[in-house]
């Protein structure tokens, strides 16, 4: 049974409205958007909207905290000290390649971010809802104890990683309206892994690694 199948009627219509809102909040932004257009969108009466969600202020909060929440819960990715550091890492980059190819995922985030450029309060609140840095802070800490990496910095190293994705995988998309291939994904994130191996590999590992990618 899929999981659409298993949704009750009132987790099916929270599912439409706030697909809905993501549409017309895209659309119109947050000032242009409508209960009333939300409420055509997602096939409902304006009064179950609000019998959901109590102002459009609540709604576009939830989305917010779809979106985190989504982001989150795609970044537990435990550290395996079994695996060898470059499956590791791109394990660990794929946690968040998965959401930046998703279609669902990237029209929520697009929308999103349109309107914390225009309010820099919900930028903050949004960062702060993103709380999974720390997941990839603590990968760089555990394979450094390790000695699979030399980090001085894990929070740097951390931010590095994240960034050198988005820079390729998520930023360029969003501005032109698209999702990466599957394909484009895995080159960003091989890519982006390896960049972080030549940087932070312990000496001997280091040199291992130039030969190899020289060879």
């Amino acid at each position: 049974m899929s999981n659409e199948n298993k949704m009750s009627v009132t987790e099916r219509k929270k599912k439409q409205i706030l697909e809905a809102a993501i549409a017309e909040f895209q659309e119109r932004g947050f000032a242009g958007a409508s209960m009333d257009r939300i409420s055509d969108r997602a096939q409902v009466s304006k009064r179950t909207v609000y019998n959901h969600f109590e102002s459009k202020d609540e709604l576009f909060k939830a989305i917010n905290q779809c979106l985190a929440d989504q982001f989150n819960a795609a970044m537990e990715v435990p550290y395996d000290p079994d695996l060898p550091i470059r499956d590791a890492l791109l394990r660990l980059g794929w946690a968040e390649g998965d959401l930046l190819t998703s279609p669902c995922f990237m029209n929520m985030a697009r929308m999103v971010m349109s309107e914390t450029i225009r309010d820099p309060k919900l930028a903050e609140d949004m960062d702060a809802r993103m709380t999974k840095l720390s997941v990839v802070e603590d990968f760089m800490a555990k394979a450094t104890r390790e000695g699979k990496l030399d980090v001085p910095d894990p929070k740097l190293a951390a931010t590095q990683f994240m960034g050198l994705i988005k820079s390729r995988g998520f930023f360029p998309n969003i501005y032109a309206n698209r999702q990466a291939t599957r394909d484009e994904m895995a080159a960003v994130i091989e890519d982006s892994v390896d960049m972080i191996l030549a940087r932070y590999a312990p000496a001997k590992k280091a040199e291992d690694f130039q030969e190899t990618m020289s060879g």
